[in-house]
């Protein structure tokens, strides 16, 4: 666990930091000043979200702005393989759940989805996009991730089947279908990729017409084996499994 405060600063306003100085306002200069009560000289590390991080001391504090002072050259962060998940949204808050933990592992982007099956009201979508993106973030401030993974806007998933392009050289879903394999044979055969997209679906699973336009759209389907997995830790074990996959590769 990271002991020292981490925030965020936005990569469009880096260029400020180059001098020297930088100033954290709205949510992030309140979680400092109010939240956790730090104090002047206090050291803090900075992150823009796209890889580049800074360590930086306290120099002025009020409730709407933060005066940090780099003591540090910025340092980009080397990426890690690309992952990305694409979500059937589950019942109740284990989406958020989902979008801590895959924040965590290195998620490169998110892109939820409304399928056939899922238990989810339109109306809410945007309040839990909203808190969704929070949660991402607090998670890269407190796991040391300096990534910001891209939550994407919910669609549903007749939308996004038609128009999506696949993000990744190797494109993956969980699926209870008799021609899916194990996800270690398929990375066996598909040693020199570097990326990956993983489609999961919600809890009563894809129905057979998704599934036909999945397989037709090359996503190859993945046995997680004889186990009935609920469909965050679905998620997160194929999410596991699929990070040490490519970084051996």
């Amino acid at each position: 666990m990271n002991s020292m405060s981490r925030y965020y600063f936005p990569a469009d306003q880096w260029k400020s930091a180059q001098a020297g100085q930088l100033e954290l306002k709205g949510d992030e200069a309140h979680h400092c000043s109010r939240v956790l009560r730090s104090k002047e000289g206090d050291l803090v590390e900075i992150f823009d979200g796209q890889g580049l991080a800074a360590q930086g001391e306290i120099t002025t504090l009020a409730k709407d702005s933060v005066m940090i002072n780099l003591t540090s050259e910025p340092m980009q962060t080397a990426k890690a393989a690309e992952i990305h998940l694409i979500q059937s949204i589950p019942k109740g808050g284990n989406m958020e759940l989902i979008v801590q933990k895959a924040v965590e592992l290195g998620i490169c982007s998110i892109q939820p989805l409304i399928t056939e099956n899922t238990v989810a009201r339109p109306e809410q979508m945007d309040k839990k996009m909203t808190k969704w993106q929070r949660i991402a973030l607090e998670a890269c401030k407190q796991c040391g991730q300096n990534y910001l993974p891209t939550i994407l806007p919910v669609q549903k998933f007749t939308d996004w089947i038609t128009h999506s392009t696949h993000a990744a050289e190797l494109n993956l879903v969980a699926a209870l279908l008799p021609a899916s394999q194990p996800m270690h044979e398929i990375f066996t055969q598909n040693m020199a990729k570097n990326s990956a997209s993983f489609l999961i679906g919600p809890e009563g699973d894809f129905s057979d017409s998704e599934y036909q336009k999945i397989i037709a759209a090359d996503y190859l389907p993945v046995s997680l084996g004889d186990i009935v997995l609920r469909v965050e830790t679905a998620t997160l074990y194929c999410l596991s499994v699929i990070k040490h996959e490519l970084s051996v590769n």
